[in-house]
């Protein structure tokens, strides 16, 4: 289905980004059903990323990256996951986790992240992210020892875990009379207190490879900490990654919804066509409309530069939209397609099981209905995540 809200010609600056996706992505959809079949993380598709220069996309030009933007890696992200969702999925843990550091190069100067948005146009390393689990609470623990910390942690659904090189991630220090602290920390996947457990078996997004990642006794030397915050409390850095991070995540089960429709559409046009058939081809579109509308708010908030409780609150009610919507519109898609979708040669019962994943990023319905409740009547966020 072409992208009504972003349609990438010649002289727009994610062309070449979009051609070279584009060109990987029979590929991707070629292999998508073996991975799904095989819980089997999609380590041949990141291969061809890395080969393509797309680990580096979201680096600066000036640092020798590609120096695409929130709304074109967006793009790319939902192009990829119209031929495998889990690829799309995966790769947007990465994307974000550079399209952070890129932002805050770019808009507040942080000089600090230069080496590492290098090393990744220099080395093409891939960074994890543990979603979830390193949500505003943190997790897992880091004991204070001489010139730095001890680390114990099992990290969940760290998506791309197998391909990864590092891992940014968190610890809770306890408080001693104080409130816990949370530290921000890399950890080298080759690290031998690292290890990555097989335990990626589930409804969808299978070949994501999202194992948990045990941590035993890690020394993290207090040079390596990044930032310190306060546990279970919204902090500055993480109003830029809520509002950076999730239209990347979102592009995937956008892209996803968008290829279901499709396929439904295909079968259906087999089909004799009748009243209901149409009326569920209405809904279904009117649906992914909504979700692509909703996507869209998410970008233009991205595109204010100016991360803040408020623009938390506009990304996250994008987020729950583009949630709820696609999974309608791929609801849809299953019945307009009929009983020739149910089949897994087709294709859609995969995006079906795939887009569920899109329930269970921070921040779901309940506490995202409660912030932006408490932002509508001018009351404190600071502890809602």
């Amino acid at each position: 289905m072409t992208n009504p809200l972003l349609t990438e010609t010649a002289d727009t600056p994610g062309h070449d980004l979009m051609t070279v996706v584009r060109a990987l992505g029979p590929n991707f959809a070629d292999r998508a059903a073996s991975h799904d079949d095989n819980d089997r993380f999609v380590a041949d598709n990141y291969a061809d990323l890395k080969k393509a220069g797309l680990i580096e996309a979201g680096v600066p030009v000036e640092l020798g990256g590609g120096g695409a933007d929130v709304r074109h890696l967006a793009g790319m992200l939902r192009e990829i996951a119209h031929h495998c969702g889990s690829t799309a999925l995966a790769f947007a843990m990465h994307t974000h986790q550079v399209a952070i550091p890129a932002w805050r190069w770019r808009h507040q100067k942080v000089a600090a992240v230069e080496p590492l948005l290098k090393r990744i146009a220099n080395d093409r390393i891939v960074l994890l992210s543990s979603g979830g689990s390193d949500w505003i609470g943190g997790s897992g623990w880091a004991v204070k020892v001489e010139n730095g910390y001890s680390i114990t942690a099992r990290k969940v659904f760290t998506s791309g875990a197998e391909a990864g090189d590092v891992l940014m991630t968190t610890a809770v220090v306890k408080g001693d009379g104080g409130p816990d602290m949370v530290i921000h920390f890399p950890v080298s996947m080759k690290a031998p207190e690292v290890k990555v457990l097989d335990t990626w078996h589930t409804l969808g997004m299978r070949g994501t490879g999202s194992n948990d990642v045990l941590i035993e006794g890690l020394f993290v030397p207090d040079t390596s900490v990044a930032v310190t915050r306060t546990a279970g409390e919204w902090h500055p850095l993480f109003q830029v990654i809520a509002t950076v991070a999730f239209p990347l995540i979102y592009a995937a089960y956008l892209g996803v919804a968008e290829s279901a429709r499709d396929i439904a559409i295909e079968l259906a046009r087999k089909k004799r066509q009748t009243q209901h058939t149409l009326t569920l081809a209405g809904r279904m579109d009117t649906a992914l409309r909504a979700a692509q509308l909703a996507h869209g708010w998410m970008l233009d908030t991205v595109e204010r530069n100016a991360p803040s409780a408020d623009t938390v609150n506009e990304v996250m009610i994008g987020r729950n939209l583009v949630a709820e919507n696609a999974i309608k519109a791929v609801e849809l898609a299953m019945e307009l397609a009929g009983g020739a979708g149910f089949y897994r040669d087709q294709g859609l019962e995969r995006r079906f099981r795939d887009i569920q994943g899109a329930r269970y990023h921070p921040m779901q319905s309940g506490p995202q209905s409660e912030y932006a409740g408490a932002t509508a009547l001018g009351l404190p966020t600071a502890n809602i995540f």
